[in-house]
């Protein structure tokens, strides 16, 4: 097994990434909350970004959404430097981010939340309304193009289990244009039949051509649909890895603390 880290590890020939962090740190006073940590997306891939609760993630996720500058190291989005400063501006730029606790309305109909702040309208002047049935037949549709066949898209968004909640907001973020889709924990308050629904639609959207980054703490959720692997740790880089060199048993044991657990594995046999 190789670890490859991003500035080493070989570029797609002819490609270039759609968003790429190199040795970028974030600080809160004298407070390391990320440290020299390098990141690649690429079009058609998904991205795994893993670690503990306090591993930094958060924080990564907060800078590559516009809510958060970097203190140090750079930012590019597709070659061209970033230095976003609030999440309309990681929109205008192809980033959109669905976090775990998803920004809905739960009474509101499914078509509603997903045009929430992006709504069309018809007519003119004083005749000026919403486009509701354009919106309704296009929530329809866009769901349906990523596999999600929702019987009513005018029931509450509430009465929708998580993991249909979280495919509506992935089906927005493609129709919307992103380009690269940031995911929050999606699976994190799943049981396993849902989280694999979501994960089905994580698939569906790398295979629309988007670059992804899914934030997890849960190795078997990753290995299954990532290509890329990038261990956070304390706010720094335990490691990076592509798909093909690493076994899920090793991704299992890095997460699970590596040499540290067998460490304490022959403490508590003593």
């Amino acid at each position: 097994m190789t670890d490859t880290t991003p500035e080493t590890a070989p570029a797609d020939p002819g490609t270039e990434p759609l968003v790429e962090l190199s040795e970028v740190s974030k600080f809160y006073g004298n407070i390391r909350a990320l440290e020299d940590v390098s990141l690649r997306v690429h079009a058609g891939e998904i991205t795994c970004v893993l670690g503990d609760n306090g591993a930094g993630k958060s924080t990564l996720i907060k800078i590559i959404a516009g809510l958060h500058r970097h203190d140090t190291g750079t930012f590019h989005i597709q070659g061209a430097p970033a230095d976003l400063g609030s999440p309309r501006e990681a929109l205008d730029r192809g980033i959109a981010t669905v976090y775990q606790d998803l920004a809905v309305v739960p009474l509101m109909p499914v078509w509603r939340n997903f045009f929430l702040g992006s709504e069309p309208s018809t007519g003119r002047g004083p005749f000026r309304r919403l486009d509701v049935p354009y919106m309704r037949r296009t929530t329809h549709s866009e769901l349906l193009r990523m596999g999600i066949d929702l019987r009513d898209v005018d029931q509450p968004i509430g009465t929708l289990s998580g993991g249909e909640r979280q495919s509506v907001a992935i089906a927005r973020a493609v129709h919307f244009g992103a380009k690269v889709l940031v995911l929050d924990e999606p699976t994190a308050a799943l049981g396993v039949k849902q989280s694999g629904v979501v994960l089905k639609y994580v698939a569906a959207a790398r295979d629309a051509g988007l670059g992804v980054v899914l934030i997890t703490h849960n190795p078997h959720h990753a290995y299954l649909v990532g290509d890329r692997f990038v261990l956070l740790k304390r706010g720094a880089m335990a490691g990076a890895y592509e798909k093909a060199d690493l076994e899920l048993d090793e991704l299992v044991r890095q997460m699970a603390g590596g040499s540290e657990l067998e460490e304490l594995s022959h403490e508590l046999e003593r």
